[in-house]
């Protein structure tokens, strides 16, 4: 993800404003954070809220949209030929930026339900996506399944955040999150980059085999 813009509150619209605030007390508090907290953070009133957005639902979908939108960005830019080292060194540098989105994501996933399967299905393709626009570039192998491969990445990268990150106490202090997402970015970028770049397996024994005994 890149790292957030640094626009003051007074650059923000009211309804920029709101969701911003509502991503960092969801992230925060958990999604069932009141609209009253949401209103105070953004420095409005409750009722604001409701005729922005019309509910706590509506409120939802468009923190969903901008995360989406965030995450979509900073991937696209990393894994696209201009991009590339510069975006990815320049993402770590600046990794507390991340920390609301981060942990915005991490609470719907807690909270699990429908909302939580959706917002898994639309980074999933979403990855799809820009993988697709890697691999007309160059910059990342075709795969046999785009699809398959773009959604094992994607549970894969949230599965280790339900594990890792900690956020299972009520409350998620925000400003210490960035520390935490440094330490857990250096232990996982060896790892990780050699994984994707230095297969694991010395040859392709094993997909070879497995292809053969499918069907099709």
């Amino acid at each position: 993800m890149r790292s957030a813009k640094a626009s003051t509150p007074a650059d923000l619209t009211a309804r920029a404003r709101i969701r911003d605030a509502a991503i960092r007390r969801f992230a925060a508090d958990g999604m069932a954070a009141p609209l009253r907290a949401v209103a105070a953070d953004a420095g409005v009133s409750p009722g604001l809220i409701l005729h922005h957005f019309g509910s706590r639902a509506g409120l939802r979908a468009a923190c969903d949209e901008h995360v989406l939108a965030e995450i979509r960005e900073s991937k696209t830019a990393v894994l696209s030929p201009t991009g590339g080292t510069g975006a990815f060194l320049a993402q770590l540098a600046q990794v507390e930026g991340y920390a609301p989105l981060v942990g915005y994501v991490l609470r719907c996933l807690q909270a699990g339900g429908q909302l939580a399967s959706d917002l898994v299905d639309h980074l999933a393709r979403d990855a799809v996506a820009y993988l697709g626009e890697a691999v007309a570039a160059g910059t990342v192998r075709a795969s046999r399944d785009p699809e398959g491969r773009a959604r094992l990445l994607t549970e894969q990268a949230l599965g280790a955040l339900l594990l890792q990150l900690p956020a299972r106490q009520d409350h998620l202090d925000l400003d210490a999150l960035p520390a935490w997402l440094h330490g857990y970015l250096e232990r996982i970028a060896l790892p990780v980059l050699e994984m994707l770049t230095e297969p694991l397996l010395p040859d392709a024994t094993l997909l070879e085999a497995y292809l053969a005994s499918r069907p099709d």
